[in-house]
């Protein structure tokens, strides 16, 4: 049959060839163009057949008839479609002939035109192609033809045209020697010009993406403007190690997701190549049972682990002595329940879960009022510096005397330079202007000179006295006081404002911010728009870590003043372009040249309503959530000196999208890796006073200091009678920071053995977080855990009884102190350590590790194990488990259910978590054991330790796509709430899932049916949202800036099927100047029919592709022609 086929189109295209009658060509090539709609391998099946050049040779026979030459077009288009017979085209002629077609400028025959533009642009696909046209200086000619048509073109009637000949110069640079002849050529200018001519028209969006589309695509490559893309900062390591660059190979890995990833699960896949990532998606998984059920060996000495028995005191922990109803106990209680409470105390009932279009915490959608900023907060004073000093001088009679001497050895080992009360950043920067707010009639002057700066503790104590002490589980003295016993890479002598002052969460949830339409488009136009016209490009440095002159030095007149050397800060370089626009670098990771995403810095002197326009050069990541509405956060220090301490969402038109700063590798080779690219995210804002201080960050920062500061208020607010709590440290870090430890559980109800008994005996919850320093969300709900943990809530006191929770709060704290994004020290992601982790490079996974094999050497391995994480590129709060079965079933596996079995009991958790945790989604879930994530916490204490409910817990940066905050930005209280809610759904695990005793069943009963009620009355409102789509919508504007972009896909062909309906319709029983009536005969219908009814049906077995001829149809010789 296939022979026949073959013989069939053979005998057509000879007809086509042979024939001189017009009324048999024309329905010949009728015929072929309508089959060109009803088969795709069209084109396939002429190369096969060894037509190409019978083709050829018609199109050139009707360069004068062009009705003919149209059919002909189309018909050589859709070969071309195939590279390879494209570029056996090229080499015989076909660009040659179809620039005689479309050259000089005519609008005469323009739908021969069309069609001839559409066939070139199908031919330059071809990269050979593309050679020899750049070689014969068809480039120029294109450019110039194009000025043609959009100089004439004034009606805006011919856009395929201009579209197409873009198309074109579209294919011809993506090769090397095509965008240089391009900027030779001028294209940039010519380009860069004629869009701007069609931005007003919104017809014209299919020319201007192209347009820009090739202006990103050619616009010179070049390095970042800084000395060494590697950290401004460097860390010794001890022993034999060293920080190595990472080699050309390594970031290769990266760039696949291999060694990188998002929060833990997240792979940094490369768009360009999405089928085939999908397919490596798939073979990441493990798919060996043995792997996924073996116990892999101790990773060190069984000895070893005798010395986590301290860590464990409250296993051994003598009771005798303790008088449960002394009086010192009780004023202790008393004074705990007479704090102010913090809003994730409790579980909200149904008067205060927010509805998803009520902005307002507490208010009905009716009750809405103006925005906050519009108003001042009148909060009531309380006696705050009483308050302080009283808790301040209270020693705490739980904490071992060794801890103790601990921290005070460790203060006073700081380097004695640093011994000075810390000077907040923005106070001396200007100080007369906080004068003159709070201190009218004082004269003072400050010396602005560095050494003045130190100098500002009694204008720190002015302030504090300012401070209203409303802002709960947040002392500026705490904070002011660990903060002295940090040690940084740089030293730092200064505390960021925000951080000192606190942050109070907004009475208002902000929507994500709705995109403009063409924004991205227009931000890179923009930047082109300074290689085209420089002349209003600054170009001056106004901050640089690498250069300490330009700290010191005052800023120019009408210059913003930026500073990040503060804990957790992150800003490396920034550059004024123009006036009011500035491109900021941020830093990388310690030991590291990679890991852009995290920044945190201050600015000020800045005019007030301008719109000041921030460029962050060096992103990494290839998407983010900055694309679907997220927002950067600022904090103004005025306004929290008016009484609105808070970070809030910030910025307008962002956007994030490839730059043209090529990523510098730290060493030499590279086998053929992909040279990767930055990202920029642009973002603008309007300050909201003159001269004011102001705080940028990526998330709602959450430092070190902001967490030792806060476990000491929890410590010193915890009512004793109610609540064991015991700090200890777990390890030094690296750069010699305590890691802390904490113990949370009930305190025994009396001296009885089985009360004691029954406290030793309680189930292990443990908890960490912050692996991944740029992860400040998973603080804040580390946070909600936490003061959730120790309040007086019923259920957490319930919860403490049920439990001994361990939590390790911080497990990167040198990360977090020194601006990372993802690494300690060492310049290792902490998260792929796990499975042999270094006591040296290591050592808070080193310990943790090590006490959780104690605890399960013991008998005592924990019934739930949670790392708390951040995710950037994900929307919603969800988990990420370890199942074989599923495992296996997601890689297509057999699963032979008498030989695996597995108890279900991981996906409990979460489908609780779904019913009682707005912020949570069941679908967004995982449960699947990736080979890439083998040396991950989850994977390797599910492994190891054999804990069955072993997660990673996501929290997205931005929003959630379901329930009760769908379309909302998550603020500081949602994640905190998240904490809680985590508290509440392991209690009812317990129940669910442990015996419990009557009278503990009895209590959760009484406490649980509110929270029922609430959640049932939540999912009615929200039942049409377990409907929606968990996948993330495309981004608004895609551009694909890939060079080596080969095809356009279906859209080609559907936008081919629309010009031939087109034409067609238009030529149907019309007689043109070409000279020839065109209405359907019944002989080309016939033709068509047989074609049609050869096809083979849905059912049948088609022919291979691979065969060696795929013609028409059997017996199509004998039919008329």
């Amino acid at each position: 049959m296939a022979e026949q086929e073959a013989s069939g189109l053979q005998v057509l295209l000879s007809t086509l060839q042979s024939s001189c009658d017009k009324d048999v060509i024309l329905n010949i090539l009728s015929v072929l163009t309508d089959l060109l709609s009803l088969d795709r391998k069209f084109g396939l099946k002429v190369q096969k057949a060894e037509a190409t050049d019978i083709i050829l040779s018609l199109t050139r026979r009707h360069l004068g008839h062009h009705l003919h030459l149209t059919h002909c077009l189309w018909v050589l288009r859709v070969c071309a479609s195939n590279v390879t017979t494209g570029t056996m085209l090229g080499i015989n002629g076909a660009m040659e002939l179809l620039f005689k077609v479309i050259t000089p400028y005519s609008k005469r025959h323009v739908r021969t035109v069309r069609a001839a533009i559409g066939a070139l642009a199908a031919l330059l696909k071809s990269k050979s192609n593309s050679r020899r046209a750049v070689n014969r200086g068809y480039l120029g000619e294109l450019l110039r033809l194009y000025q043609d048509w959009h100089r004439n073109d004034v009606s805006n009637n011919y856009i395929y045209i201009r579209r197409g000949l873009l198309l074109c110069l579209k294919y011809i640079t993506n090769i090397q020697l095509g965008r240089e002849t391009f900027l030779g050529s001028r294209g940039m200018e010519i380009l860069f010009t004629s869009v701007q001519d069609c931005l007003s028209c919104k017809n014209l969006d299919p020319i201007i993406t192209t347009a820009t589309h090739i202006l990103r695509k050619c616009y010179p490559k070049e390095h970042l403007p800084v000395v060494t893309v590697r950290s401004s900062y460097s860390f010794p390591l001890p022993g034999n190690a060293s920080a190595e660059p990472p080699c050309e190979g390594s970031e290769g890995k990266w760039l696949k997701g291999d060694s990188e990833s998002e929060g833990e699960e997240e792979d940094e896949k490369d768009w360009d190549n999405e089928d085939v990532e999908s397919k490596e998606e798939d073979c990441d998984l493990e798919t060996d049972v043995n792997k996924l059920r073996s116990r892999p060996v101790l990773d060190r000495p069984e000895q070893e682990l005798e010395k986590y028995e301290a860590l464990c005191a409250e296993l051994f922990q003598n009771f005798q002595e303790l008088e449960f109803e002394s009086e010192e106990k009780k004023s202790l209680e008393d004074r705990t329940e007479s704090l102010p409470s913090a809003p994730s105390h409790f579980i909200p009932s149904a008067t205060s879960v927010k509805h998803p279009n009520c902005r307002w915490r507490n208010q009905s959608v009716t009750e809405m009022g103006p925005d906050p900023g519009e108003q001042d907060f009148k909060v009531p004073l309380q006696s705050w510096r009483k308050k302080e000093e009283c808790i301040w001088d209270k020693n705490d009679e739980n904490r071992d005397i060794a801890e103790k001497a601990q921290d005070k050895e460790f203060c006073e080992e700081k380097d004695p330079a640093r011994s000075h009360v810390f000077a907040l950043c923005s106070l001396l920067k200007d100080s007369a202007w906080y004068k003159k707010v709070f201190y009218p009639h004082c004269e003072a002057s400050i010396d602005p000179s560095p050494e003045g700066r130190l100098e500002s503790s009694d204008l720190v104590r002015n302030l504090l006295e300012k401070h209203r002490g409303d802002i709960p589980f947040h002392s500026p003295c705490f904070y002011a006081a660990r903060a002295q016993c940090v040690k940084s890479i740089p030293g730092y002598r200064e505390l960021a404002f925000p951080d000192f002052w606190g942050h109070q969460p907004p009475p208002y949830s902000k929507p994500v911010l709705e995109r403009k339409h063409g924004l991205q488009r227009d931000k890179v136009l923009d930047d082109v728009r300074r290689l085209i016209q420089p002349g209003d490009v600054i170009g001056r440095t106004v901050f640089d870590l690498d250069d300490p002159s330009s700290l010191s030095s005052p800023a120019a007149p009408g210059c913003l003043t930026f500073f990040s050397k503060f804990e957790s800060g992150n800003l490396r370089k920034a550059i004024q372009v123009r006036e009011f626009e500035y491109d900021l670098i941020m830093n990388a990771d310690v030991n590291s040249s990679q890991h852009h995403q995290w920044f945190y810095f201050e600015v000020c002197d800045m005019k007030p309503a301008v719109p000041y326009r921030f460029n962050i050069i060096n992103c990494e990541k290839l998407n983010s959530q900055f694309n679907y509405g997220m927002q950067l956060v600022m904090y103004s220090v005025r306004e929290a000196l008016q009484g609105r301490p808070r970070w809030t969402r910030a910025g307008q038109e962002i956007c994030y999208y490839k730059n043209h700063y090529r990523c510098r590798s730290a060493a030499a080779g590279g086998g053929g890796v992909r040279r990767r690219f930055y990202y920029t995210l642009t973002f603008s804002i309007k300050f909201p006073h003159k001269d004011d201080v102001c705080y940028l960050a990526y998330h709602y920062p959450y430092t070190y200091s902001t967490m030792m500061s806060h476990l000491d208020i929890l410590e010193q607010n915890r009512n004793p009678r109610k609540v064991y709590w015991r700090q200890q440290t777990l390890c030094q870090t690296l750069g010699g920071n305590p890691c802390p430890l904490l113990t949370i559980t009930a305190m025994p109800e009396s001296k009885n053995r089985d009360d004691l008994e029954q406290f030793c005996s309680r189930p292990y919850v443990f908890l960490t977080a912050r692996v991944h320093p740029g992860e400040s969300n998973a603080s804040w709900v580390m946070k909600g855990t936490l003061e959730f943990l120790v309040s007086s809530d019923p259920i957490a006191e319930l919860l403490r009884k049920c439990f001994i929770f361990k939590i390790v709060p911080m497990l990167n704290p040198d990360g977090v102190i020194n601006g990372n994004l993802r690494c300690s020290l060492s310049g290792d992601d902490l998260n792929r350590q796990w499975l042999a982790p270094s006591s040296q490079l290591h050592p808070t996974i080193y310990h943790a590790k090590g006490l959780l094999y104690y605890l399960s050497s013991i008998g005592r391995a924990p019934l739930v194990f949670c790392d708390y994480h951040g995710h950037s590129q994900k929307k919603n709060v969800f988990l990420y488990g370890c199942s074989i079965k599923e495992t296996l079933w997601q890689a297509g596996c057999m699963v032979d259910t008498a030989v695996v079995t597995e108890d279900v009991g991981y996906r409990t958790l979460p489908k609780i978590l779904d019913k009682v945790a707005p912020a949570f989604v069941m679908n967004s879930c995982s449960f699947l054991v990736e080979k890439s994530r083998a040396s991950t916490a989850r994977v390797v204490v599910w492994k190891e330790m054999g804990v069955l409910r072993s997660y990673t817990m996501e929290s997205t940066y931005c929003s959630c796509s379901h329930g009760l905050y769908r379309g909302l930005q998550l603020g500081t209280q949602e994640l905190e709430e998240m904490g809680s809610k985590f508290c509440l759904g392991l209690l009812i695990l317990h129940l669910k899932s442990l015996p419990c005793s009557k009278e503990l069943m009895a209590q959760a009963a009484l406490l649980l049916d509110l929270e029922e009620e609430i959640t049932d009355r939540a999912q009615r409102r929200c039942s049409n949202s377990s409907l929606e789509s968990d996948d993330e919508p495309p981004c608004a504007e895609e551009i694909d800036y890939d060079t080596a972009s080969s095809s356009d896909g279906e859209e080609e062909f559907l936008e081919l099927d629309q010009e031939i309906q087109e034409c067609l319709s238009c030529v149907e029983g019309e007689t043109e100047d070409e000279g020839v009536t065109t209405g359907q005969t019944c002989s080309s219908r016939a033709l068509r029919g047989l074609y049609i009814s050869s096809q083979p049906a849905p059912n049948s077995t088609a022919l291979p592709l691979g065969s060696p001829a795929l013609g028409l149809c059997r017996g199509f010789e004998s039919s008329p022609v």
